[in-house]
């Protein structure tokens, strides 16, 4: 008697759909403010969209940075495609770059990792919200002076960030608390822009990432 066995292969979970377009990274670089600079915070996008399943696109991450020694400021609106934007459940958070800073879609169900987790906010242990974007609600960077960004993303102890709330809750019932992209500056013992700082007022050193194409 002969049995056939019928051999069945699981396809690989697939964390990413084809069209996902954005995420909030599940993991910070680790180093506090101290991204590499743009390029560093960029390669980090690229590197959790190739293991997702989603490095077939070019992604940038959501980051100003301020004129500093002769360089122009970068604006973060300016480095992210045309949209739309999609995450990994294929749910649009933005059409466009109008959208995105102002009725968007964004929320803590929508702000999703790379892998399609949410991810922790106020009233989670521990919370991960702020967001780092040294952005200012338009997406646009901030004057040359005081430091939102952490020396353009380059120092983990003096300085600050600005960083939104992924979930669109904070302290207050302002416009602020519930922004995405510009609730307050980073502080802390350590100077501002430390990992431990971060965490400190419910950050981990996450930042939103988007295909530009």
């Amino acid at each position: 008697m002969v049995v056939a066995v019928m051999s069945v292969t699981a396809a690989p979970a697939q964390a990413q759909s084809a069209d996902t377009s954005f995420f909030l990274t599940g993991n910070g670089i680790g180093n506090g403010g101290n991204l590499g600079g743009l390029a560093g915070a960029d390669n980090h996008c690229q590197t959790l969209a190739q293991a997702a399943g989603a490095g077939g696109k070019t992604w940038r991450a959501y980051l100003s940075t301020q004129p500093a020694d002769g360089a122009p400021a970068v604006n973060a609106r300016d480095r992210i495609g045309k949209g739309p934007w999609k995450n990994a459940k294929d749910a649009v958070v933005a059409k466009d770059a109008a959208e995105l800073h102002g009725a968007n879609g964004l929320t803590k169900q929508t702000a999703l990792s790379e892998k399609g987790e949410v991810i922790n906010g106020r009233g989670d242990t521990p919370n991960r919200h702020d967001v780092l974007t040294g952005s200012q609600p338009d997406g646009t960077a901030f004057a040359a002076g005081e430091d939102r960004t952490c020396k353009n993303w380059t120092s983990s102890t003096q300085g600050a960030a600005m960083v939104g709330h992924s979930d669109r809750i904070g302290l207050r019932d302002d416009d602020a608390s519930k922004s995405w992209n510009s609730s307050h500056p980073s502080r802390g013992p350590d100077g501002g822009c430390s990992q431990a700082d971060l965490k400190s007022t419910g950050g981990d050193g996450l930042f939103y990432c988007f295909a530009v194409n």
